[in-house]
């Protein structure tokens, strides 16, 4: 993949999506480890913290890069995206942690969490880049200001705009599939366009289909469970 040719710009767009797809929590978990800590220090708590939690993302997916090279573990990472991509759409996220009241626990709550939290942006961004390690570093200074002062924000835009979650979850999707069609021991069946190509397709609407049926069908258990169970309060009144 050459420099600044197409082909490299869409992977860039990829990683930046997928940054603000699955960086989002990032921020919240950072707001929850510091708020304990006195307020003078929150600063230097979050900038330390994330700056070090990126600085092991950034080793721990210059090695996925380097196995993703490895014969038959860029397939097995795209059967493991096409699960993150699907759970994405079908999974709430928790987004409780513990508040630490010491500057040092509070960092290694950060950069613990987001080492917990990133293993799918790292396998992501790893397939994403191609095996181009630009494309790692750029993608990471990215996340860095996505990370601290923009995952809320995005967190906000897709509980209102739930269609942005599946614009994520297609791109993740895409590049699960990519990297399934691109694994060297099943690269020769994908040699005609028409077959590589539609495999990609649908991969994609199948994760996305699936994931939307799954969703809705939570959704109408939850409302369903909802009406069988009458609150407290409600049941209180109906008693003489």
């Amino acid at each position: 993949m050459e420099l600044f040719s197409p082909e490299w710009f869409v992977a860039l767009l990829q990683i930046i999506i997928i940054d603000l797809v699955l960086a989002g929590d990032n921020a919240i978990v950072i707001g929850m480890a510091a708020r304990n800590v006195p307020k003078h220090r929150q600063k230097f708590v979050i900038i330390v913290g994330t700056f070090g939690a990126v600085a092991i993302r950034a080793l721990a997916t210059i090695a996925v890069v380097w196995l993703l090279k490895i014969p038959g573990l860029r397939g097995i990472g795209g059967l493991i995206l096409v699960y993150i991509a699907y759970k994405l759409l079908v999974e709430e996220k928790k987004r409780e942690i513990a508040a630490k009241n010491s500057v040092l626990a509070a960092i290694g709550t950060i950069m613990f969490a987001d080492i917990a939290m990133g293993l799918d942006n790292v396998l992501a961004i790893g397939g994403a880049a191609h095996g181009d390690y630009l494309l790692v570093v750029i993608g990471l200074l990215v996340s860095i200001p996505i990370v601290v002062w923009g995952s809320t924000l995005v967190m906000k835009l897709m509980d209102r705009f739930p269609a942005l979650l599946y614009v994520g979850s297609g791109v993740l999707a895409y590049t699960a599939a990519k990297m399934i069609v691109e694994e060297p021991f099943v690269k020769p069946w994908f040699a005609n366009p028409v077959v590589h190509y539609s495999f990609m397709g649908l991969i994609v609407l199948g994760v996305l289909l699936v994931g939307h049926l799954v969703k809705a069908a939570k959704a109408r258990q939850q409302r369903d469970d909802g009406d069988n169970h009458p609150s407290a309060a409600t049941a209180a009144s109906d008693k003489p």
